[in-house]
């Protein structure tokens, strides 16, 4: 069978593939070079003999997505500032929020790759631990032991009190007025005691090389980031799920492109992850900014 044979299986797998490269990397440019990597292996095949293309190729990207994890962590222990996933924004959001949330692949990010593959193939992409052991080339009692670690590291980032879209909306509708208009009295009724802020400049922008923990060190932030708005105003482009969790989509001084991420649980924000990093925000063209 020849390439233009192979292409349209391919093809109908290619937006499933990107998904799970993209959950198990974090990034989207990183996802579709590992996806177009795996066409490249998957024309090269004798495809008559394959009897289940979709697990095959499955395996294909689980397995180039942990050759790409092991040199990312590498590279990340060099990053600077807070790393965080590439924002995520969904042409065409659902009225619930996404289950794979913002938190959680911040919290996949501390998993070692095994765990992290175990877990997205077994828990999110609903794989049996059979399918899970050939993909990962392990045991299925490795990779149930890889899931159950996986669950036990990350079960505070999974949404615990989900609200809906329109509820988001309200919440990141409020937070970009206050925190823009300076309005500190209505910021601090928004905000959890004990939230953290995440900014993500990757050395490149201006951004808090540390996480701000509790609410007095995210209110004295605020305080000086609304001294700077006055100066130069945010411009909204769009309130937005951004990997599920309500947000929006701004254009900072300078031109650049930003996102701003909330976490809520039981009606306060408990998470702020802003990215700023202009490498992690170049797909966005085209989805977020029109």
């Amino acid at each position: 069978m020849n390439g233009m044979h192979a292409s349209p299986s391919f093809n109908d797998m290619r937006p499933r593939l990107i998904r799970v490269a993209y959950r198990m990397l974090g990034s989207i440019a990183d996802a579709e070079d590992v996806v177009q990597d795996a066409y490249i292996r998957w024309l090269a095949l004798d495809h008559e003999s394959v009897r289940q293309p979709a697990a095959l190729l499955r395996t294909i990207v689980t397995r180039l997505c942990l050759n790409e994890l092991n040199s990312a962590r590498r590279r990340r222990e060099t990053y600077i500032g807070p790393w965080l996933p590439e924002p995520f924004i969904n042409a065409d959001e659902v009225d619930v929020m996404d289950d794979i949330t913002f938190p959680l692949m911040v919290a996949l990010e501390r998993l070692s790759p095994l765990e992290r593959a175990a877990f997205l193939l077994h828990d999110v992409f609903g794989l049996a631990f059979d399918d899970v052991a050939e993909a990962l080339d392990r045991k299925p009692s490795t990779c149930r032991k890889l899931a159950t670690r996986a669950r036990t590291h990350i079960h505070k980032a999974r949404p615990r009190f989900p609200i809906t879209k329109e509820q988001g909306m309200e919440f990141a509708a409020a937070f970009f007025a206050a925190s823009r208009h300076g309005d500190m009295r209505k910021l601090r009724t928004l905000l959890a005691d004990d939230v953290t802020a995440y900014s993500d400049g990757g050395g490149k922008v201006s951004a808090s090389l540390v996480p701000l923990a509790g609410i007095h060190a995210v209110m004295e932030r605020h305080a000086q980031l609304a001294r700077d708005f006055s100066r130069s105003p945010s411009r909204l482009v769009r309130y937005a799920l951004i990997d599920g969790i309500p947000g929006f989509v701004t254009i900072e001084e300078g031109g650049l492109v930003q996102t701003t991420a909330l976490q809520i649980e039981r009606g306060k924000i408990i998470a702020i992850f802003i990215t700023r990093n202009p490498d992690k925000l170049r797909h966005l063209d085209g989805v977020a900014l029109h």
